[in-house]
């Protein structure tokens, strides 16, 4: 399976969907035409999807001519650990073959964590990988889990016309390496498509009723009914079935491994990257991390800034998009540094009016009161996740803030944001 889960059924599948959504549903041209316009009636999951399959298609075309082009062996099959330097093979046709390395990765990725007391039925109780085979659209959705997962297929399904979605998670708060702002106005949007929220809610049990609903039961005695289930609580490693333990490796009860700033495990020439090691587990980040640790398994240099997780922009895909990197009030609030704010609203940006812009998109830069340095920027609205990597620049080459205030920007675009929002920061001091 080339590519993994970001290719297969994560990251790619989830956005594509998303962009189908934004298409058909007609979503960023409701502003004009009204919140019932959509470029087509009745939109399918079949309409949803064939975009879904031409995508994955095309993107596993390309991985596998990058692999060929740098002369990479590829190797099908299901791979286990007999020793610390030699991997078996079992190929689909149960034939068994042997590989031994010098240095090995593991990268294995992972899959939906499922509660054993749910039966996933993969029509009416789904987790995130089964979602996109739906044969009907739902009109009632449960969402179990408000982690990244969970809101964003919460967001794209409830921005479709006639679909009502419930989220329900037992912490009391959404994503909190987030800012709150950005959160507020995230949830105020959803609730305005109709969402409702069930924060430090626990589910007790999942049934289907006579009616072929789901019932989700809550331990507060509170009862939730929907067409379908979506189970998004986590995700379980797949090192559970690489036989660890034959290569001196033990993960935790999630499977993770734990490894040192160049991704190595405790055993030296075994590294690991991506899902398998924990937070944050983005497709970005598992690129980054797997380069950094071929680098020091050959011996070639290696920046400092690639392994800075201050410098680590995170695209949260919801609708409206969010994207941060850097420092959140919160954290420079318990840090004690001195620091201020510039903000800048998508409804103040020609960008915003001309493509009519209802999320509440906001762009704020947080920095330093004294030294004026860039501390964090954060955003949401549409184009977050990419405007997102001119903060991350600012941070990296320890820029202040007036440098926004000072250089011209193309106009009309949402970069001009950062000017807007660094006169409004400059404003307060």
């Amino acid at each position: 399976m080339l590519g993994g889960v970001c290719l297969h059924t994560g990251t790619i599948p989830s956005k594509t969907l998303r962009e189908a959504i934004l298409h058909l549903g007609g979503v960023r041209h409701r502003s004009f035409y009204g919140k019932g316009y959509s470029v087509k009636e009745n939109v399918s999951f079949k309409d949803l999807t064939s975009r879904v399959t031409t995508v994955i298609q095309k993107q596993k075309d390309t991985v596998a001519v990058q692999l060929r082009r740098n002369g990479i062996r590829v190797v099908n099959g299901h791979a286990t650990f007999e020793e610390p330097h030699k991997i078996k093979i079992v190929d689909d046709q149960d034939q068994t073959s042997f590989l031994t390395a010098d240095k090995i990765l593991i990268a294995c990725g992972t899959r939906p964590a499922r509660d054993p007391n749910i039966h996933f039925d993969g029509k009416y109780i789904v987790d995130s990988d089964q979602l996109l085979n739906l044969e009907e659209m739902p009109h009632n959705v449960i969402v179990v889990g408000a982690g990244v997962i969970g809101l964003e297929y919460a967001s794209m399904l409830s921005t479709l016309r006639n679909i009502e979605v419930t989220v329900i998670d037992q912490r009391p708060i959404l994503l909190d390496f987030a800012d709150r702002e950005m959160i507020d106005i995230l949830t105020f949007h959803m609730r305005d498509y109709r969402t409702k929220f069930r924060l430090g809610e626990k589910v007790k049990n999942v049934y289907l009723d006579e009616k072929k609903r789901v019932v989700a039961t809550l331990e507060s005695g509170k009862r939730v009914i929907g067409d379908v289930l979506l189970y998004a609580v986590g995700r379980q490693c797949n090192t559970d079935q690489l036989m660890l333990k034959n290569a001196g490796l033990e993960a935790d009860k999630r499977g993770k491994l734990s490894v040192n700033e160049r991704f190595q495990t405790h055993i030296p020439h075994i590294y690991a990257a991506g899902d398998v090691i924990g937070f944050p587990a983005l497709a970005s980040a598992s690129m980054t991390q797997g380069r950094i640790a071929a680098c020091d398994m050959f011996g070639a240099p290696i920046s400092d800034s690639q392994s800075d997780p201050n410098l680590l922009p995170y695209g949260i895909y919801t609708i409206p998009e969010i994207s941060l990197v850097g420092k959140n009030e919160q954290q420079l609030t318990s840090e004690a540094v001195p620091y201020e704010y510039g903000v800048a609203r998508y409804s103040d940006l020609a960008k915003g009016m001309m493509l009519g812009d209802e999320t509440g998109g906001l762009l704020k830069i947080l920095f330093h009161r004294e030294t004026l340095k860039v501390l964090g920027v954060h955003c949401i609205g549409e184009s977050a996740t990419e405007i997102i990597h001119i903060g991350q620049s600012a941070i990296a080459l320890g820029l202040t803030i007036d440098y926004f205030g000072n250089y011209v920007f193309n106009s009309p675009t949402f970069s001009e944001a950062y000017q807007m929002a660094a006169i409004d920061g400059l404003r307060k001091i």
